[in-house]
């Protein structure tokens, strides 16, 4: 059903574009098709609606519908309507009472790392109009590729993008402004669903950011550590990795610690036992703070407290991990749940859960292929911004601001909740502790 209804949506968008035909030579691809007439392989895909199958195969002799590149004339008149038919276009009616139109404006192609992921992400997208259609909820979707290196404002000139009630994009920084410019002009709602580094969503009251920028991220995790763990004595542990990305949250916290009058210790991998298990209170709580991400320390840093807790076995040990510790889940498990680990996270899938494996078995049903085994899902975080945001506007319409209760709605990976940034858009705010206790469970913290 989802991809009969996916391929609706391709063939809808590319029946206003002129077209003429290629007949398929030996060793062609469509990326090879697309450069030789000057267009995207998105919009191949949308004049080709079978091309979109997963089992779809190029084949010699195959006679295939290109469309043809509108003029810069016909373009620059799109781009300049008169000041009546402005009027017009920006009015529309109550997007409670129709189909929601969503634009996605991302890298949706197969020539790097970044398109085969937002492909991902899109196909999530769809699963949730898919899913949120059962609910009675219809939404009509329009899709540009726009990778890094194309001009925003050509897809801009699209007569469907005006038209969007949402689009979600783009993932570039160098984009934002444009698309900014653009929804606020024809006041559209604009997710941007991944970390970029734009002014923005501080002036626009249109756009909707999801992810922090790495030092509003460090700066909300320093303070909810130390709101979050007060009557603790913090060890911080000097990892020797000179490549660690780290130093900004370390010394941030040591700066608020002592701020607060908060008494901490200062250890090393490479100092011997006996002077590693001194950095260590014996009447409270210590929490250990490394000073890198990466596996090997971390390992290390295991096999330097697993002689503490022999040697001491009355001290008290917890950890505070970071976000990629989640990616080492499958082979440090066991230590996680040893050492009390807290890992901070704007997003947490559970693999045993219900939820997640239904939705792999449907996503592999649909594209017959497994998600990409990477750190977030992108399936799984295309499917719930979808779903939050479309549902919110077929509930509030052009009011729905993102906030926590609007509505009930149980995240599979990610959870959303929006505060408005000054007098511009709205950050989400929803951060976690992944808490792996020692009875071996694992509990999310919402914060």
């Amino acid at each position: 059903m989802l991809l009969v209804w996916m391929f609706a949506i391709s063939v809808a968008s590319a029946q206003d574009s002129q077209q003429q035909f290629h007949k398929v030579k030996k060793k062609e691809t469509m990326y090879s098709i697309s450069r030789m007439y000057g267009v995207t392989v998105e919009e191949l895909v949308k004049a080709n609606p079978e091309m979109a199958y997963p089992d779809y195969k190029l084949k010699k002799g195959s006679k295939i519908r290109i469309p043809l590149k509108r003029s810069a004339t016909e373009i620059t008149v799109q781009a300049a309507p008169k000041e009546a038919d402005k009027k017009v276009a920006n009015v529309k009616t109550d997007v409670r009472n129709r189909a929601i139109r969503l634009g996605v404006m991302l890298p949706l192609h197969d020539r790097n790392g970044d398109g085969r992921r937002m492909v991902e992400y899109y196909r999530g997208v769809l699963m949730a109009c898919d899913s949120l259609k059962k609910t009675g909820i219809s939404v009509d979707v329009h899709a540009w590729n726009v990778p890094e290196d194309s001009n925003i404002e050509w897809v801009l000139a699209e007569k469907e993008a005006a038209d969007c009630d949402i689009i979600i994009g783009p993932l570039y920084s160098a984009q934002v402004q444009a698309l900014s410019d653009f929804v606020e002009k024809h006041n559209i709602m604009m997710l941007i669903p991944f970390s970029i580094n734009s002014p923005a969503v501080l002036n626009n009251r249109h756009i909707f950011q999801v992810y922090q920028n790495p030092t509003e991220q460090t700066e909300a995790t320093i303070r909810r550590f130390c709101d979050w763990f007060k009557d603790v004595h913090p060890v911080i542990v000097d990892c020797g990795d000179t490549t660690s990305t780290k130093g900004p949250f370390t010394f941030g916290l040591r700066k608020v610690l002592e701020q607060r009058g908060v008494k901490y210790s200062i250890t090393s991998l490479k100092s011997k036992d006996e002077t590693f298990q001194k950095a260590f209170a014996k009447d409270k709580q210590n929490v250990v703070v490394l000073n890198t991400g990466r596996s090997p320390e971390l390992i290390a840093a295991f096999g330097k407290l697993s002689s503490v807790v022999a040697t001491n076995p009355e001290i008290k040990i917890s950890m505070f991990g970071y976000t990629e510790w989640l990616m080492y889940l499958e082979y440090q498990l066991d230590n996680f749940y040893r050492y009390d680990v807290y890992v901070p996270s704007p997003f947490y899938t559970n693999s045993m859960s219900a939820a997640t494996e239904r939705f792999r078995q449907l996503y592999r049903n649909n594209f017959h292929q497994d998600m990409m085994q990477a750190l977030p899902r992108f399936a799984l975080t295309g499917f719930d911004h979808a779903y939050f945001f479309l549902k919110g506007l077929h509930k509030y319409g052009a009011a729905f601001d993102g906030a926590a209760g609007r509505f009930g709605y149980p995240p599979i990976q990610t959870p959303l909740k929006f505060e408005r940034a000054g007098n511009g858009g709205y950050l989400n705010r929803s951060y976690m502790f992944i808490h792996f206790k020692p009875e071996q469970k694992i509990e999310t913290l919402n914060y």
